[in-house]
């Protein structure tokens, strides 16, 4: 009886012992940064849509799982780094110069690792950051820059960008004042007129641009490198839990098909869920924008990262790195096959904004009949000057710079006129350049509206 009796006990805590496995509670800790919108896909879409809900595993050892998912939002991606080695987080999303520092400082470590498993969207040009200086200022090149005090988030990807902009145009460090300032602090002393220059990631160039407070001198494009961001997993979560980051990825790819399918209503609802105006999330999400979502993990991406941290090195801010023990293409490839996506086609693609967007229609944006598009400048230009006439009320313009194609607000553009058309530039240099080369004159969007000739319907835009 006392052996009968024992033996029971046994098996009663033997299948107490499975229970509490089965029932495991499985904390995913998430750090995103819901004011940069190339984290999007992996922060808050998924985190308001509920999209990881959607995927998580509820089968096999996850039966019983009960999963305590917390979002944590940060200013930039350095609190991220430092709360994943802290073990507050276990997945951050951020931008290429955090992404390389956060992989660097766990390799420091006797035995703290973390996984580059995904990208969440990338611009070829590296646009996305950039250097704004008050909308006043009579600084127009980074070379003004000399002598000037210039504010970034320190850690940043618009910190790694500075730095690069500033070595590729022979300006050292002891040449000009670096200000360490958060994306917020920046941009409202860029609108008091208390820093020359400030340098940050996307959108808060253009929202400064959007805002009228800030205007643009340098775009990350200059620097040739591709900007992009994407997703760290602390790598002893990723072991415990491989199908849950399996399903994170999932997420991060279902929540860029949502925005693909209709931009205009993401845009209204993310400005709700950001504060970040819709017309200044259009300029990245629509068609042409900046931002080509993408979480694959494409060679070019790790010669931009492995140039991104030379770039680094340089400056003594960052330890080494082994790119080979970091990067792992294991997990994105099984969120693609698990949805039936062809991984290797998407990882060939790549998007060039001034092949994709070289014939795509300027747009207005009426504040109550919605986005209407023109295939010319001169249309464009025409168009506008009806609806200011009738005093429509406007939330927004969008034309292409010719030099690289990327999106640009019409109100921040400079226009050039020629005998042969129209062409709009970001920079006032190429401006003024091409105005030279083609006898043409450099003008504001008001400028051109008001100049509007007759003879303008018949030109063809010089695009």
């Amino acid at each position: 009886m006392k052996l009968k009796t024992k033996f029971f006990s046994t098996l009663t805590c033997a299948m107490l012992a499975t229970a509490s496995v089965h029932a495991e509670d499985i904390r995913i800790a998430i750090g995103h940064q819901s004011m940069c919108t190339d984290t999007y896909t992996a922060g808050i879409v998924v985190k308001e849509l509920k999209l990881l809900e959607k995927y998580l595993p509820k089968d096999g050892k996850y039966k019983d799982a009960e999963y305590d998912i917390s979002w944590s939002d940060y200013s930039s991606g350095g609190p991220i780094t430092n709360q994943m080695m802290a073990n507050k987080l276990n997945i951050g999303v951020m931008g290429d110069y955090p992404l390389i520092v956060n992989g660097a400082k766990f390799q420091q470590t006797d035995s703290l690792r973390t996984k580059y498993i995904a990208g969440t969207g990338y611009n070829l040009k590296g646009s996305g950051n950039a250097i704004v200086v008050p909308v006043d200022s009579d600084v127009y090149s980074i070379e003004q820059l000399k002598g000037k005090d210039v504010s970034v988030p320190v850690g940043s990807a618009a910190w790694g960008m500075l730095l690069k902009a500033m070595q590729d145009n022979g300006i050292p460090s002891a040449e000009y004042g670096l200000k360490n300032q958060s994306p917020a602090v920046g941009a409202a002393n860029i609108a008091a007129g208390k820093i020359d220059a400030h340098s940050d990631f996307c959108p808060w160039s253009e929202l400064m641009e959007f805002r009228g407070t800030g205007r643009k001198i340098y775009d990350g494009s200059e620097t040739g490198v591709p900007y992009l961001h994407g997703v760290v997993v602390r790598e002893d979560f990723a072991e415990q839990y491989p199908e849950v980051v399996t399903a994170f990825l999932k997420a991060v790819y279902e929540a860029g098909e949502w925005i693909h399918k209709d931009p205009v209503a993401a845009v209204d609802l993310m400005e709700k869920w950001t504060g970040v105006e819709k017309e200044v999330l259009y300029i990245y999400f629509s068609k042409g924008g900046h931002l080509t979502l993408d979480p694959t993990i494409k060679p070019k991406w790790i010669e931009a990262l492995k140039t991104d941290h030379g770039v680094l090195v340089k400056e003594k801010a960052i330890p080494p790195l082994d790119f080979d023990e970091w990067i792992t293409e294991s997990y994105i490839k099984a969120a693609y096959r698990d949805l039936g996506k062809d991984y290797d086609k998407e990882k060939n693609d790549i998007v060039d904004p001034a092949v994709a967007n070289a014939n795509l229609p300027m747009e207005i944006w009426h504040a109550r009949d919605g986005i209407s598009t023109y295939q010319t400048l001169p249309e464009f230009l025409s168009a506008l000057s009806e609806l200011q006439q009738t005093g429509a009320k406007l939330n927004a313009t969008y034309v292409y710079d010719k030099t690289t194609g990327l999106k640009l607000f019409g109100k921040t553009a400079f226009f050039v006129k020629t005998a042969d058309g129209y062409a709009t530039f970001l920079r006032k240099p190429d401006a003024d350049a091409y105005a030279s080369k083609m006898k043409g004159s450099v003008m504001g969007l008001d400028d051109a509206v008001a100049g509007l000739g007759t003879s303008d319907s018949n030109l063809v835009a010089a695009q």
